[in-house]
């Protein structure tokens, strides 16, 4: 039940409830994320340890049990274990039908909420979700999470001043959507610096400022998140990895086991399928 370093341990799903796009428990003692991001929520709670990050290049940390985090769609992010007993986390991964993206601002300068109640429905919630029949409940516990989650976005302030130039950004955000729609081709530097008008160290740059993160790891984290739905879909590595752009298995490997901590296979091999219980997968390892 172990990979990668001493008493790391992964265990994620998808589960049949509508808004949740994957369920994540792990145990990390040494893994540091890169810097990456993701189309979904990230809502996660600790059972233990501690756990520093980076939201759109500001530093947060979050320790022990009494604590939420709420990272946003489309902003980057990395994170990193702070102490040598590492840190248990459950994660769930909720799409824009439980919050809308334009929160995105709000959530970004306020990601830790110190709110026991919150705590305490999202933990509820995970024990719902570790049982195939209980969806109902998962639903309901889900829409009282919702509504908590709205009431602190609501009253976060505005998102900061001092965000890039026009011009930066619109290059920015149109190299994003190049890179998006070229995400299992790929294309070359060149070929976007080209398409775009300019020249490619300052597209690096402008992508940089805007999104905190440079061009390549933002298209290799999107490829690595399509890669976890599919592996959750049920469907092989080496299948996963020419579908969602890596040149073959080695690369998809070496690439998801930085960001997941954990290797495809084994990701996939510890996916649940409706009808079976997580317990003996997910118990004693949070995320």
């Amino acid at each position: 039940m172990t990979d990668g370093p001493p008493r790391t341990t992964v265990s994620a799903w998808r589960p049949s409830v509508p808004g949740i796009a994957e369920v994540f428990h792990a145990h990390f003692t040494e893994h540091a994320y890169p810097s990456h991001t993701h189309d979904t929520w990230a809502l996660m709670i600790l059972n233990d340890g501690a756990v520093d990050f980076a939201l759109d290049r500001h530093r947060h940390d979050a320790t022990g049990s009494g604590t939420v985090v709420l990272l946003p769609p489309g902003v980057s992010h990395d994170g990193r274990t702070v102490t040598a007993n590492g840190f248990r986390k459950r994660v769930l991964y909720l799409d824009t039908s439980v919050l809308p993206a334009e929160l995105t601002g709000r959530a970004v300068d306020g990601p830790v909420f110190g709110d026991a109640l919150l705590r305490h429905r999202i933990h509820q919630l995970h024990t719902a979700l570790g049982h195939p029949g209980d969806g109902f409940e998962a639903e309901s516990r889900l829409a009282f999470i919702r509504e908590r989650l709205h009431g602190h976005l609501d009253a976060l302030r505005a998102p900061r001043t001092g965000t890039p130039g026009r011009e930066a950004n619109r290059l920015a955000t149109t190299l994003r959507e190049l890179l998006d729609s070229h995400l299992v081709s790929g294309m070359s530097l060149e070929e976007a610096a080209t398409l775009l008008h300019a020249h490619p160290t300052h597209l690096i740059r402008c992508f940089k400022q805007t999104y905190g993160l440079p061009p390549h790891a933002y298209l290799t984290g999107k490829r690595i998140e399509r890669a976890r739905g599919f592996l959750l879909d049920g469907r092989r590595p080496a299948e996963v990895a020419a579908a969602v752009g890596f040149h073959d298995q080695a690369h998809l490997h070496r690439h998801f086991t930085r960001h997941v901590g954990t290797t495809p296979a084994r990701y996939a091999g510890r996916t649940l399928r409706p009808g079976r219980s997580p317990q003996g997968a997910c118990s004693g390892r949070q995320g």
